[in-house]
Parts: structure tokens; sequence; C-alpha cells
């Protein structure tokens, strides 16, 4: 085996960002960056090191080495200083990561002495015998997984389940390993029930065919669940907000289960509190424009204005990954100015040339629902829902669109004078994508 050889067979041995297969979109990426970034970079946060060895992977794979070997020097700084340690197992895939990225910048000398690094801190700091891997290593990767693949969060789960089990007192894991044991938010929600409910649970369980004490039970844990979400709300808003604060969980909390007005007035205090934040701006246009599009919602148009004005600053404070902020302009914009929400629309379809095919799915299926709702035009809706569903890539907008499209074949075919050539196309593009139409029922 050549030295070459040799070399790339040591780095695939390595634990690192470089070797957990985590491919994505650069659209995807984009996004992904925007979030680690809003995080923010207080001391106190736990995850600060691998938000920074995150990040760097993310440069690199975006096209900036030179950003990526900052983040990355950023990473083993963060750890030192919050380890209050020169070394550690907690470096391990933060020297991988350097070992790899030197050897794509052609600096294998550099890549070979970090390879030197990682093998010292294996031989000193060994993996128990019941683990393959440091449980550093496996809360890195579990942390990484949880944020860049949802679809990975199973796997996510276990690594911190497995690195929980040797190294049980870190706090950090055990919540991350919480989160991501939630199935469902009523699942998390269960977990909030206060003690004083213990009376009426008992109760319930010692005469379950008392439906009188079953109804006493659910208002009195509603009861709690809101309390305990006031409480929340003001702790959450005394401290520095950042996507890993938990605001975004919470209002959508109050959109779903409590009150959508609260949710209103939440964001709209986080926002007078924390006037600069772009997280802080989105998160309240975000929750505003729940409320206006709302169906039981009769929107103040000076609120349509304000949210309209909101998402613009929203625009301009993610230049890079604006896509969905600039559909969500588009959806508000409509309730006042057709005129206005349809030029943004156009000027996003002409831009699609720089958009990736998930990019380009959601553009055509949040169009083909406006054409439809707000136009009227249920024949270009159509178009763009058969343009949506082409694209090879399984997502909720094209599992929409594929429904749209079936509805609209059942509705036309029953249709006494239902377009025929339309139900023709529509038929053809299902078969070519091995879809079957809706059941007609005759």
């Amino acid at each position: 085996m050549s030295s070459d050889e040799m070399l790339k067979s040591r780095l695939n041995a390595l634990q690192s960002h470089f070797t957990w297969d985590l491919k994505s979109s650069r659209q995807n990426l984009t996004y992904l960056r925007i979030r680690l970034e809003d995080i923010g970079t207080e001391e106190g946060n736990f995850w600060l090191g691998h938000v920074y060895n995150l990040l760097g992977f993310i440069q690199y794979q975006l096209g900036s080495s030179e950003d990526a070997l900052n983040l990355f020097n950023r990473a083993a700084e963060t750890f030192q200083r919050q380890k209050n340690a020169d070394e550690g197992p907690w470096l391990m895939v933060n020297f991988g990561n350097l070992a790899w990225l030197h050897h794509h910048l052609g600096e294998d000398e550099k890549s070979e002495d970090y390879l030197s690094k990682v093998d010292g801190l294996m031989r000193k700091y060994p993996a128990p015998p019941e683990l393959e891997r440091h449980p550093e290593v496996l809360a890195e990767k579990a942390w990484t997984l949880m944020k860049f693949d949802k679809e990975k969060k199973l796997e996510a789960a276990e690594l911190f389940q497995r690195a929980i089990e040797m190294q049980p007192d870190t706090v950090e894991w055990q919540s991350s390993y919480a989160i991501l044991s939630a199935q469902s938010l009523e699942e998390s929600i269960e977990k909030l029930f206060a003690g004083n409910l213990e009376e009426l649970r008992s109760a319930k369980e010692r005469d379950p065919d008392n439906l009188c004490i079953a109804a006493l039970y659910l208002e009195a844990k509603a009861a709690s669940i809101k309390r305990e979400a006031r409480e929340l709300a003001e702790r959450i808003l005394e401290r520095p907000i950042n996507n890993y604060c938990g605001i975004d969980v919470l209002l959508s909390l109050y959109m779903k289960h409590i009150s959508k007005d609260e949710a209103v007035d939440i964001a709209k205090e986080a926002l007078r509190r924390h006037p600069d934040s772009r997280y802080v701006k989105r998160a309240a246009a975000k929750y505003y424009t729940k409320k206006i599009l709302s169906n039981c919602s009769n929107p103040d148009p000076r609120r349509i204005k304000e949210t309209i004005s909101l998402w613009e600053e929203v625009v301009d404070a993610y230049p890079e990954s604006s896509l969905k902020e600039r559909l969500a302009l588009a959806d508000v914009q409509a309730k006042i100015d057709k005129e206005e929400a349809e030029q943004i629309y156009k000027e996003l379809l002409e831009q699609r040339q720089d958009l990736d095919p998930a990019g380009k799915q959601m553009l055509y299926c949040r169009y083909a629902k406006y054409l439809f709702f707000m136009k009227n035009n249920s024949c270009e809706s159509t178009e763009y829902h058969m343009r949506a569903a082409e694209i090879q890539e399984e997502s909720k907008y094209r599992h929409s669109s594929i429904t749209e499209l079936k509805k609209t074949l059942t509705r036309e075919t029953s249709r006494r004078n239902g377009d025929a050539d339309l139900c023709k196309r529509i038929k053809e593009l299902l078969a070519r994508l091995g879809i079957q139409p809706a059941t007609q029922n005759h």
C-alpha cells in the first residue's frame, strides 16, 4: 500500500464530520449554517464547541476552506476553555476534522500531525470496553445528527443513550436525549404536569368509571400546562434569545394548544426586548403570519403591514437563505395587495435556476396554491403542481402537489364538461411517476 493510500485509509477510519455521511444540498447547508449562527456564542452554551465544529464542516462543503479552518480552530479553543484543559477526548472529532481539511488542502504533513494527535488521544483516553468509541465522540456525533438530518434522529437518540450509560452525569446529553425521545408534542406536554395533580390522578385511577373525575383531571392538567407555559415564557424572555433558547417551541405550543393571541403577544414582547435580533424578528414574523392566515382570523390591516415590514427586514437579514421568508412575505402581502404578492412570486420564478430541486419544488407548490386560492386560477395552479410533482425529491410539498393533482383528476372526471386534455396529462404524469390516481367512485 502506498503512503497516499495509507493516509487515506487512516483518515477514513477517523470519527469526524467528514466520515459521518453528512450529505445535503447547498440550499439546506445554507439554512443549517444560518440556524447554527443564530444559536449564539454565549459562553454558557455547552454545545458551542460542537457548533463551531459543524459550522466549519458546512463552510468547507460550501467551498470556504479558510472559514472552515478558522472555525475548527475556534472549536478547539472553545473546548479547551470550557473544559479548562489543553487536551481531552472531546478534541478527537475536532482533530479528525483538521486532519481531513489539511488533506483536502494538499497539506498532508499537517494532516499526518493531526492523525498522530488523534492516535495519542485514543491511547490516553480509550473507549470503555462496552463501546467502540469514546462517550464524548458518541455525544458529538449524536448532537450533529440531531441538527443535520431529521431522518437520523433515531440514530442520534441511540448514540446519546449509549454515551449517557457510560457518563450519566453529563446533564446536557440527558437533556438532548430527552428532546429526541419525545415522539410528539403531546408526549412532551405529559412531562409538564405538576405534582399538585397527584390527588386527582390517584382518584381517577381508583375510580376509572367516574367520568366527572376524568373531566376534572383533564381541566386541571390544562390549567397546569398554561401556568407552566407562562412561567417558561417569562424565563425565556429574560435571557438572551437565540436559536437554542426554546422560544420557537414555546410559541408553537401556544399556537396549537393555548392561545394564538397569547403567542402573538409573547412574540411581540420578545421583539420589544430584543429589537435588533434577526432571530427574534424571524420568530415574530412567523407567528404573526400564522395568526393572520388562520381560518378564525380577521386580521387588522395595521398588523398585516407590520408583519410585511418585519418580513422585509428578515429577508434583508438572511440574504443567502430567503426563499421561505419571501414566500411567507408573499402570503401576507396577498391579504392586502395581490399584485405585490404576484410580483414576489414572479421574481422568485425568474431566479429559480439558483434553487436546488427541493427549493424549486417548494416554490412551485406554494405558487400553485396561491394561484388556486388567491386568484381562482385552477388551470395554471395545476400546471405548477405538476412541475412540483415531477421533481424527484420526497417532501411534504411533493406529497401535497400529488394530492392536489389527484383531487383535480377526480373533480374534472366527475364533471360533465370536465377538461379531458388536462385529465389525460395528469394521468400520464402520475403513470410516469409510478403513482396510482385516486380511485374513482361509480
